[in-house]
Formats: C-alpha cells, structure tokens, sequence
C-alpha cells in the first residue's frame, strides 16, 4: 500500500514575490508612454519603477515599446532612443536606468552579517550597439557598491543576460521605508566613473570603478536600447521570471506613483469625487488611496481655466486649481480656493473633470 500526499487547495507555485524589482516586465507606466527631449536631470518619465539620470549625454526619447523578445511572455520593453548624439564625452557624462528599493523589503537578504545572500540579475536586452555594459548594485545606506558587465554580441538582436554578485558581509540595510539599495543599468559613462578598477567585489563606494569600459550609447543618433523581464533575486542562480496580474503589478507601483486623473492620456471626463462647502468660497474633498503610499506623498495636479466643476443641486461651479490641505500615506484631504466657487456652507456635491485636468501623487523614493 502506497501512501500519496494530497495538494492543499489552492494555485500550485504560487507567486512568492522572489523578484525585488517591481515592474520589471515593464508593463506598468502611470506617466505616459513617451518622453522626448530627456536631456538632463533625474527623475521617472514613463515606465513606472524605472528612473533615468543623465548628464551631458546627448538628448534621449524614452517610451515604453511592444518591441519584445519573442515567445517570452512579455509585452511591453523600456526604449532609450538617442535623438542627439554626444560624441566627446566630458568627464562628467553619464546615463543610467535604475530601480531603487526600500530596506524594509530587503532584510531576508541578511545583508551585513555572515549569512550574506548572493543576487542573481536577469533581463533581455536589445540594442544596435554592440559590446560592453555595467550593471551596478549600490547600497545607499552604508555607501558600497558591485558592479559586473554583460556583453551585447548581436546588434538588434534580442538577448537574456544573467549576473550574480556576491553577499555583502558588511553593512547592514536599514529596516524602514528609505532607499537602501539601487540597481543601476550604466549606458553612458565619462571618466569620472570609469577611468578606476571595476568594482567587482563589494567595496566603498568609488564613482571611477561603476562603469569601466561601457560602451558610449550616446555617440549616433542610430543608437536605441531596449530592456524587459529585469528579476533580482536571492541565490547564486536565475529562475525564470516571476511574472504578476496586471492589478497586482499596477497596485505595487501605486504605493509610489498614483495618478488618479489624466485625460490627456487617456481617461475619459466626469466625476472623481464628492465634496463639501465649507465656505462660500471654499471646497473640500477626500481622496482615499487604494494602497497605501510609502510615504506622505506631494501633490500634482494641473491648474488652468475651468480645469474642474463642482456640481450640486442643479449648480456647477468651475474652479482652475487644486491644493493640499492635509497629505497622508492613505489619503488626502484637497481644496479649491477660487473666486469662481460660490455657494453655500454645508452644501455638497460631486468633482467633475475637463478634457485638461491631471491630478498626481508622488512618494518615489
């Protein structure tokens, strides 16, 4: 007589989270899927979880594409397309794509202690410009850094790439909601970040050892690459990818980036939330987020004339501007001051949008 152990109920393999990149099939991008004339600064353009940082590298077109490789189970891919080109790079040059992520997340990583786990780095990456690129860890907490190469043999030619650094012995994350640790995709690198000894064992953070002999991305304006299916993950070797539902994947990158109105990328008019009068002159209206934001968010929202109308009975006043009035992690309280709001105190109504109205919150770390 053998004896079988019965399944419990429920999805065989289920998702474990084992990816701490968030996004990494790049199918995610609240801000819209294009940006052109990226040419300075540090900040998230289109896909969400993704930030770029550049410095007298030429001007770029970021997008998010449907170019993939094939029979993957992707759909979506990051694209930097260079629209002008920087040839002679200064010693301050610099392009990276890059993830970052909160301590909190990365404990189990036992980072700083004897049991230090190794990372394991994977993606497909596509570009007409054969040969060397970095991929840098960076622990922003204690200052250290890794960085390992990866080869692209084949110009336009889709390849899976896989990296594994070490455990870090030394230097602890720590446990809160801050930036602890970063991955940073180098395309571009001038002598101050490549003219030391690749970092290719944890050490202190040297800018001359991130990026030793990477490519210049920058110098044609033929030049493109394109990245999709990005896993970190704990051990010394690559699964496959951990591949999310939309909604799950979509709430993740919302405890970053929420945007809760854009018509001009998409969404259609009409109501978003109902307020209240407070005075003659003064509206007010609660915005509960459907996850909770890492931290207290800032507020963007577009101001124009008659960009919002607040309806009750059978009247609608149009109102150009939204302000904060209290910011939490799981919701915010907004007014509208403005000379066009005039009603009654107490009386209470619904927020309608215009074709223009954009209303964001932002805690990216």
């Amino acid at each position: 007589m053998s004896i079988s152990k019965i399944p419990s109920a429920g999805i065989s393999n289920a998702v474990n989270f084992k990816n701490i990149i968030i996004n990494g099939d790049m199918s995610i991008a609240q801000r819209g899927t294009s940006t052109t004339s990226i040419s300075s600064g540090a900040t998230y353009h289109t896909v969400d979880r993704w930030n770029t940082q550049l410095v007298s590298a030429g001007t770029w077109t970021q997008s998010q594409e449907t170019d993939v490789p094939t029979g993957q189970g992707f759909a979506k891919s990051l694209k930097m397309d260079c629209t002008t080109a920087n040839g002679s790079l200064s010693a301050t040059s610099y392009i990276v794509i890059q993830g970052r992520f909160e301590g909190q997340n990365l404990q189990y990583l036992k980072k700083g202690t004897a049991n230090a786990q190794s990372l394991t780095l994977s993606f497909w990456v596509k570009s007409n410009k054969t040969g060397t690129y970095a991929a840098e860890i960076r622990d922003t907490d204690n200052s250290r850094h890794i960085s390992k190469t990866y080869t692209i043999n084949s110009a336009d030619t889709w390849e899976k790439k896989t990296i594994t650094y070490a455990g870090d012995t030394t230097g602890a994350f720590d446990n809160d909601n801050a930036q602890s640790l970063r991955l940073l995709f180098w395309l571009v690198a001038g002598t101050d970040y490549s003219s030391g000894t690749l970092a290719t064992s944890w050490q202190s953070q040297t800018h001359t050892g991130d990026a030793v002999g990477n490519v210049n991305l920058a110098d044609s304006t033929d030049n493109e690459w394109y990245i999709t299916g990005v896993q970190l993950e704990a051990g010394t070797s690559a699964s496959d990818f951990e591949f999310l539902p939309y909604d799950v994947n979509l709430q993740r990158c919302q405890r970053y980036f929420y945007k809760l109105i854009d018509v001009p990328g998409g969404d259609a008019t009409g109501y978003f939330a109902t307020g209240y009068m407070y005075s003659a002159t003064r509206l007010y209206f609660q915005i509960p987020f459907f996850v909770e934001m890492r931290a207290i968010p800032t507020l963007s929202a577009a101001s124009g004339t008659d960009y919002y109308t607040f309806y009750r009975d059978s009247a609608g006043d149009s109102f150009n501007t939204i302000l904060g009035t209290s910011l939490r992690s799981k919701s915010a309280m907004l007014r509208a001051d403005d000379t066009h709001i005039s009603g009654t105190a107490g009386q209470a109504g619904g927020i309608h949008t215009s074709s223009s109205s954009v209303v964001e919150f932002d805690s990216e770390l």
